[in-house]
């Protein structure tokens, strides 16, 4: 304990001695040996003895006292501690922390895991307890949000601190805080050390010939990093401040840049003022400059812009660049094509608005929505997502996929069909309905014999091509017929057994191939075995492929005969036999939804119509079950794959399979008179479905 000495020198020195004596103890909080990794002309670690402190870890050449003194990390609030982790045991034998300070990092080793794990709890503790850092940036920022409305107040802040304002030198400490460590994934060193670099990209903005792929690259940053883009905002700004050349296209590009990132992403809530702040006061300091126009796209880019999925491509910044909308073309069924112009902020659910107004469906009973699709896959895009992202994920899937059936594009498709009959013959809606309708034909999704596919290949020629002719090009088999049944008839016409060849048969009952190993003989005589079954292999291959053929020229034939009958119906007269063959199924219209269940072996639909929710096998005609809307109790998403439908007594309950692009949740069940109650609190599902579409779905009816 300390007494009370009188106030003479010689008490006042005693005095002093035991209070240093007595905090010095009191602030050691952890100490011990470890080893350190020391880095030299190679790695080598090294036995030294660690205090850890309330405001330092220190450590010494031992224990004793008047130990020599050999390193200091300083704790602040911004270093980072890595915990231990198996992989690092398994290489070395050793458990290992590793402690991030502002100038130095030490990697410290131990055998045993409780040890390593006591110095990680209690240097984490001791940052935890610190207060938090404030850069010079952040202090200044804070005065000028203070004096905002004293301008001689905040042109002084800005003359007297360079750091605010335009240079042409590196920058060598990011402006905001942030954790010293390194990151793992991605590629990327520390985010302090990214911060850096980003400046520099910024500065080589001024002389790039080619700015889109910096700024693209800059923007990629961001969005793998999110605490970079406050970071980033606060250079744009001080690079955009006072500076000596304001109206060259060098210096615009500062301003094309962060053009760009208010279209991608929204600053936190300080660095936001700070930059409204910054773009009244250009536009008041160069009014009917082009610094002022870029100011005013970009306050009102902040009023609408939301996080973005994906980085701008380079059309979108190009267009941005020079504060410009993009043209999005968006098909529809058929061969036609829409072009729209869109920004940056554009939603699906403004541009089937649009498309509705061009087309003149306002009045249509009946839902659309827009489809991502190619040849071989389509799922519908939510209403709020932004058309911009998924014009960029669309480039992104074209580039990876060479084949041309992978080629993307964006469509405007019925979404949801509640009132077919009221669709005029002559409208486009009802030839929306036709197309759509063969294409769930051709996917097979439209249960009917063989006859009426056939009929309904053969009513599509008349349609698309007029009355038979042999000079009329003819559409390949897939685009008309759905050619899963051809491959299931010709695979089971070869099922019957083929006769094995006499080598197989011989080596069947041959004792040797029992009595000796099989590498023993490989590359010897008895190698011939494998060769027949590998050329048997590839002669089933080919009678496959030739029956394939065979039987596509056989139904083909049919379909033409059958095309000459109809010589001189009309366009309409064949859509509406068409639509009068697929109606004859009591699902049509439905949306589908592939699933499986283990009650069946077979794969089964779930379809949603305009009166009740049905179960089939697929293949089948006939329900095998079906719930009118008055009887279904309850409807409701439960999590972002799961969805429950309570029918009295019954609760159907299903979950979308994983699929290469996952399609979103069902769509609400359609009103009628005696409405569904939602499940409890559970958000009532979007409509993320159209028509004739059949994500894969797995069904577990209890």
């Amino acid at each position: 304990g300390l007494y009370w000495v009188g106030l003479c020198p010689t008490g006042m020195c005693y005095f002093i001695l035991r209070l240093s004596c007595h905090l010095m103890h009191v602030c050691v909080l952890f100490k011990g040996w470890l080893l350190r990794e020391v880095r030299g002309n190679w790695i080598k670690q090294r036995r030294y003895w660690f205090v850890l402190s309330q405001d330092s870890l220190d450590y010494y050449s031992g224990p004793e006292k008047g130990a020599r003194r050999l390193g200091t990390l300083v704790l602040t609030n911004l270093c980072s501690v890595i915990w231990p982790d198996k992989q690092t045991y398994k290489e070395t034998g050793y458990w290992s922390i590793t402690v991030y300070g502002r100038k130095h990092c030490y990697r410290l080793y131990t055998k045993h895991f409780n040890e390593a794990v006591h110095w990680a709890c209690a240097i984490q503790k001791i940052i935890d307890t610190k207060s938090p850092v404030e850069t010079p940036t952040q202090l200044l920022i804070r005065d000028i949000e203070e004096n905002k409305f004293n301008p001689e107040v905040v042109e002084h802040i800005y003359q007297h601190n360079p750091i605010l304002k335009y240079t042409q030198g590196p920058l060598y400490a990011p402006l905001l805080p942030f954790p010293y460590g390194s990151l793992d994934g991605k590629g990327y060193g520390s985010v302090r050390e990214e911060a850096v670099k980003l400046f520099n990209c910024l500065q080589q903005l001024e002389s790039a010939r080619e700015p889109v792929p910096i700024i693209q690259g800059v923007l990629q940053t961001c969005l793998d990093l999110r605490p970079l883009r406050d970071e980033v905002y606060c250079q744009l700004v001080k690079q955009t401040s006072y500076t000596p050349s304001p109206y060259t296209a060098a210096h615009l590009r500062y301003w094309q840049l962060l053009t760009c990132m208010s279209c991608t992403f929204l600053p936190g809530s300080t660095v936001l003022k700070y930059l409204r702040f910054h773009l009244k006061r250009i536009q008041s300091q160069s009014p009917e400059s082009e610094m002022d126009n870029y100011a005013s796209f970009i306050s009102e880019a902040l009023e609408k812009t939301k996080c973005r999925e994906c980085v701008p491509s380079w059309e979108e910044i190009q267009m941005l660049m020079s504060r410009q909308e993009m043209l999005c073309t968006v098909h529809y069924p058929g061969p036609g094509s829409c072009q729209l112009y869109i920004s940056s902020h554009t939603t699906a659910n403004e541009v089937v608005r649009r498309m509705q107004e061009k087309l003149g469906l306002q009045e249509s009973k009946n839902t659309f929505a827009l489809y991502e699709q190619n040849a071989l896959w389509e799922q519908p895009v939510t209403g709020s997502a932004l058309i911009a992202d998924v014009l960029t994920r669309l480039e992104n899937f074209t580039t990876k996929e060479s084949e041309s059936k992978s080629q993307w594009k964006l469509c405007f498709k019925l979404y949801c069909l509640l009132d077919a009959d009221s669709i005029s013959v002559d409208s486009i809606e009802y030839f929306f309905l036709f197309e759509q309708c063969h294409e769930m034909v051709v996917r097979g999704q439209l249960p009917a014999c063989e006859e009426d596919l056939q009929a309904l290949a053969a009513l599509r020629l008349q349609c698309l091509m007029g009355d038979f002719s042999t000079h009329a090009p003819c559409p390949p088999l897939d685009e008309l017929f759905p050619g899963h049944m051809l491959e299931t008839r010709v695979l089971m016409s070869l099922a019957a057994p083929q006769a094995m060849p006499p080598c197989q048969v011989a080596a069947q009952g041959c004792p040797t191939t029992q009595r000796f190993p099989t590498g023993l003989l490989a590359g010897t005589l008895w190698s011939h075995t494998a060769t027949a079954a590998h050329k048997q292999k590839v002669e089933q291959d080919m009678r496959l492929r030739s029956r394939l053929k065979e039987e596509a020229a056989a139904v083909m034939g049919s379909i033409l005969d059958r095309w000459k009958g109809l010589a001189g119906y009309s366009r309409r007269d064949s859509m509406a036999a068409y639509l009068t063959i697929a109606r004859q199924w009591s699902g049509f219209g439905c949306t589908l939804y592939e699933s499986s269940t283990g009650s069946f072996s077979q794969k089964l639909w779930l379809g949603v119509a305009a009166t009740s929710v049905s179960l089939y096998k697929q293949g089948e005609s006939e329900a095998l079950e079906s719930f009118p809307y008055g009887q279904i109790c309850s409807y409701g998403v439960s999590d972002s794959n799961t969805f429950k439908i309570t029918a009295g007594d019954r609760d159907l309950v299903w979950t979308r399979a994983q699929t290469t692009y996952n399609p979103p949740p069902p769509p609400p069940l359609p009103s009628s008179a005696t409405s569904p109650r939602p499940l409890g609190m559970a958000q009532q599902p979007k409509q993320r479905e159209g028509c004739f579409h059949s994500p894969s779905m797995k069904i577990n009816p209890h």
